[in-house]
């Protein structure tokens, strides 16, 4: 079961990788058009109310990101709420008793900490 439940984790941390960098590709478009649309078709006085919403629609959403989830909306925050959910549906796939994992890593390892929860990252997003 353990090597079941690595191979889950690791394919739920290369998918919210990929989401992260598809995220990541996603603002590098938007900020290329917009430059092309201030510099080039627009100006900046049409282009400075469409950055001012679209900016006060990226808070909005990290607010209900904060609400939703209790989490710093931050990247870490973000990074360890996708891990978790894409671990859990992964779970569910593969039909991973997650209750009797717990309970056969309480008595094999009685202080280690409880796999259900991932308290810290390091820097590239593998857990210690």
């Amino acid at each position: 079961m353990e090597k079941q439940k690595a191979a889950i984790d690791q394919k739920a941390r290369t998918l919210v990788r990929r989401e992260l960098w598809g995220g990541l590709v996603f603002l590098v478009i938007q900020t290329a058009g917009f430059m092309r649309l201030t510099f080039w078709e627009l100006t900046w006085d049409v282009m400075e109310p469409v950055c001012f919403y679209l900016t006060s629609i990226y808070f909005m959403a990290s607010y209900a990101f904060f609400l939703r989830t209790s989490k710093e909306p931050s990247f870490q925050g973000f990074y360890l709420s996708r891990f978790t959910a894409k671990q859990k549906q992964l779970l569910k796939l593969h039909n991973f008793d997650l209750k009797r994992y717990s309970e056969l890593q309480k008595a094999c390892c009685p202080h280690s900490s409880s796999p259900e929860q991932i308290t810290s990252f390091d820097q590239a997003g593998k857990v210690f």
